[in-house]
């Protein structure tokens, strides 16, 4: 059946500075990886890089970059402390070619590459690993992301990242890319202890780390951090608690070595979202500021007066959680690397235990307050304080209420994560031959994977004020004759009058990919390919008020245990739990990538490559038609999503100078569901554009730069057709990053400008964004040995920085559904090197 019939029926229901630039980290045994990121030398940092540079992520065997046909770049974890990143999404935003949207907090990023669509929510085509291995499977699981399991601290070696090419090859579900999250493994005797706290926001942090050797052939290495505050905004609480502990033991032996590892992760951090912005001026000239009394940078919705949500759980039993994402991660694996008969075998197994909890605002609608009560079932009626110092008290003049005379109707989502546990196993059988006076490289794996997704979806309506400083307050709506419509200023226990989106569905999906590839590289010239082909299965159950089957999935509940049934008791959205639905198909889809590089000359290479990746579609595809009552798929097409690219680039790299430019073209499928509105997304993309990233040294004076530029363009959408032709939401033509810096043995001084240009809210393309440019600023001063101090600021301009706007054209109440980057925070940090 053609792609085009699938839908027919379906109607809408601081880190961060990068290295210089092909500085990388290996991610085998080869010490000289930390030698170089060990941040105790200083005066490493202004040596000249040395001539090969091997890069680890996403292809067959380590190479250097002037003698690969693949895009790639590196980070030093050694630079974290000078930035302060807030966020994994905030790290990836200085690798050119990568675009995230960092403004939920820590995880929950939107994060996409080389102009690959993100029509809904997550990281679908590009894929965030850990020490080689995926976080999660899929980066788009709903309401939640890889990089909300995954923290970085003093455990980091590096951060590699490759671009298209191979990458679809040699990782499941990563068309369009792999970052991965390279950790220390004691190469280096020695630790630190590093001491921070926020200067002007709440956060206390501590982090540590130590490696040595036990034997000449047995090292270990083992770090983490702790924390608490009330987070980068105001919310009159502690929003972030928690920490974490990895720990790693290495055996060498001739010809490999073998390790273990584990890590545990149990932390909490605040979830921003959605907030409201002023607007004012005309669609293609929008002017976005702060409210009075309320600043999007710098306030939450959340407060110390609304800091939990009561709901039900899976079972429908009446639960309560607090605001934020919690992620617990409990894991361990083992990496070995042997030579049996001339081949280099390399096994990797990890096994992780996930869960956590998610709850924010995931939709919001902002009107004046005077309107709330009107609006909603209460002509003539009041609104009240429903919690606060002023709890009960009638507001007498709504339109002055906070200086903005503001309220909303807030739709919480509730999502617990029973189990998203995974385990992954990836094993590869590497050997170079000597042929025709040239070497011959074959390489041959088996990747298998079981990723669970067992969630637990429940939502509130809930009446809040718009008042910043973390002193907000939930508002009650009373009829004239004093009938309370709402109950601690919520108004449903779920959608208003709707049971949708109540859901719970526990799904297991399990992958197995062969993959192999061959490389020839005779004198100046290397040509390879490479092919991989998964075959996957999706067997389940499901449970929801949603499935299209005339289920009404509302009922009485006494929410609060007072024995009465409120107004919103008496319809609370509830599971049908007698009545499981079924998920049950298997898909397959083959890959391949070919490529050639050809080396000029010592400093110079040129090279091209074109692939075809896919991406398996997980719990995107449920409570949609596309899914059968008996679990099979209506369309099997819809299962998987393409990807084709085609690049082509040159490097250069001679003495403190480096320049790689690249041109690509891709061609993307999207399968989806958007997270603002429930409506299914069918669609076909291409974008074309260059992409530059550079480094030059010269002295104690260092630049590191980097600049995307992408034309994307809608081709096929076989929903709205109106959108054909459209540029897809949030994607700028030009994005950059530049980071100057001095380096000298006693101090570091310098700043990272990230950048874009402006882009549309939707896909209608009416609404604009603006473009920004934030700077992230550094200063280190090491006055004894072994002893460093520091202050980073974030976004130090306090631009208002605006990665979306759920609105597609400007609201005429003159306040816009806005997610924004957080202003500026200042940190201070010691650092006890030994």
């Amino acid at each position: 059946m053609k792609r085009a019939t699938l839908f027919l029926a379906a109607a809408p229901i601081a880190l961060a500075m990068p290295a210089y630039a092909g500085t990388t980290a290996n991610a085998s045994a080869t010490p000289k990886a930390e030698t170089e990121v060990k941040p105790a030398e200083p005066a490493q940092e202004v040596k000249k890089p040395q001539q090969e540079e091997v890069f680890s992520t996403g292809v067959a065997k380590g190479r250097d970059r002037l003698d690969s046909a693949t895009s790639t770049s590196a980070l030093r974890a050694s630079e974290i402390d000078k930035l302060g990143a807030r966020s994994i999404a905030e790290i990836l935003r200085d690798i050119p070619g990568i675009r995230a949207e960092a403004a939920s907090g820590e995880g929950n990023g939107n994060i996409t590459i080389r102009g690959l669509p993100i029509a809904s929510t997550g990281a679908k085509f590009l894929q965030l690993q850990e020490d080689g291995l995926p976080v999660l499977e899929f980066g788009d699981i709903s309401l939640t992301g890889a990089d909300a399991f995954l923290r970085a601290d003093l455990n980091l070696a590096a951060v590699e990242a490759i671009r298209g090419g191979s990458a679809s090859t040699f990782a499941s579900n990563s068309p369009g890319g792999i970052v991965n999250f390279i950790s220390k493994t004691g190469d280096t005797e020695g630790g630190s202890v590093q001491l921070s706290t926020g200067l002007d926001y709440d956060m206390r942090r501590v982090d540590f780390d130590y490696g040595a050797k036990i034997s000449d052939t047995l090292r270990f290495h083992v770090g983490g951090f702790w924390r608490d505050g009330e987070g980068p905004r105001a919310t009159g609480f502690t929003t972030a608690k928690g920490g974490q502990i990895k720990l790693n033991v290495t055996k060498e032996f001739d010809g490999g070595y073998v390790r273990f590892y584990g890590k545990y992760l149990d932390d909490r951090s605040p979830m921003y979202d959605i907030t409201p912005l002023s607007v004012t001026g005309t669609n293609s000239d929008p002017e976005y500021g702060a409210l009075p009394g309320y600043d999007a940078r710098h306030d939450s919705l959340f407060n110390r007066n609304f800091q939990r949500v009561t709901a039900l759980d899976g079972d429908n039993n009446v639960t309560s959680y607090r605001n934020g994402n919690r992620a617990v991660v409990k894991s361990f694996g083992i990496e070995s690397k042997i030579e049996v008969a001339g081949w280099d075998i390399t096994e990797k197994f990890r096994y992780a235990d996930i869960s956590g909890h998610a709850l924010s605002t995931v939709s919001a609608t902002f009107l004046p307050a005077a309107a709330l009560a009107p609006a909603f079932g209460a002509p003539g009626g009041t609104i009240r304080f429903a919690t606060g110092p002023n709890a009960g008290q009638t507001i007498a003049n709504p339109t002055t209420l906070n200086g903005n005379g503001l309220a909303a109707l807030l739709l919480i989502g509730d999502v617990t994560f029973n189990s998203l546990d995974n385990v992954t196993n990836d094993i590869r059988a590497s050997r170079v031959w000597n042929v025709a006076g040239g070497e011959f490289t074959t390489t041959v794996g088996l990747y298998s994977s079981h990723q669970t997704i067992d969630t637990n979806w429940a939502w509130s309506s809930v009446f809040g004020d718009i008042r910043g400083g973390g002193d907000g307050n939930l508002l009650d709506v009373v009829t004239p004759g004093g009938t309370k419509l709402t109950q601690d200023g919520v108004f449903a226990y779920g959608l208003p009058g709707a049971s949708t989106l109540r859901r719970r569905y526990d799904v297991g999906y399990t992958t197995n990919a062969p993959f192999g590839s061959v490389n020839f590289r005779i004198g100046k010239l290397a040509i390879g390919g490479s092919v991989r082909y998964d075959m996957g299965s999706a067997k389940g159950s499901l449970i929801g008020a949603d499935l299209g089957d005339g289920r009404i999935g509302l009922a009485p509940k006494d929410m609060n245990g007072d024995g009465v049934l409120s107004v919103p008791e008496r319809n609370v959205a509830v599971l049908p739990l007698s009545r499981p639905g079924l998920v049950d198909y298997n898909y397959k889809y083959a890959s391949y990538s070919v490529g050639l590089n050809y080396r000029l000359a010592e400093p110079l290479a040129v090279f091209a490559r074109y692939s075809r990746g896919g991406r398996a579609n997980a719990d995107r595809l449920l409570f949609s038609p596309i899914v059968n009552t008996e679990g099979s798929l209506l369309y099997p097409e819809a299962a998987v999503d393409t990807v084709k690219q085609a690049e082509a680039g040159v490097k250069y790299r001679n003495g403190g100078l480096t320049i790689n430019v690249t041109g690509f073209w891709a061609k993307a499928e999207d399968t989806n569901i958007d997270s603002t509105n429930g409506d299914i997304i069918a669609r076909e993309y291409k974008a074309m554009g260059a992409e530059f990233e550079g480094g030059y040294r010269l002295g104690i004076f260092s630049l590191t730069a980097g600049a995307t530029y992408t034309d994307a363009e809608i081709v096929t959408d076989f929903i709205n057709p109106a959108v054909v032709g459209n540029t897809p939401h949030h994607q700028a033509n030009f994005i950059f990053q530049a980071t100057p810096q001095i380096t000298t043995d006693s101090f570091n001084v310098g700043a990272t400008f990230i950048g874009t240009t402006s882009s549309y809210a939707t896909d209608s393309n009416q609404l604009k964004m603006p473009g920004f440019v934030t700077t992230n600023a550094f200063v280190q001063f090491r006055p004894v040995d072994r002893v460093t101090l520091a202050v980073n600021a974030s976004n130090l301009f306090d631009v208002l920085a605006i990665t979306g706007i759920d609105d597609p054209t400007l609201p005429a109440s003159g306040v816009a559904k806005g997610h924004v980057l957080t202003g500026r925070t200042i940190s201070a940090s010691v650092r006890f090197d030994f």
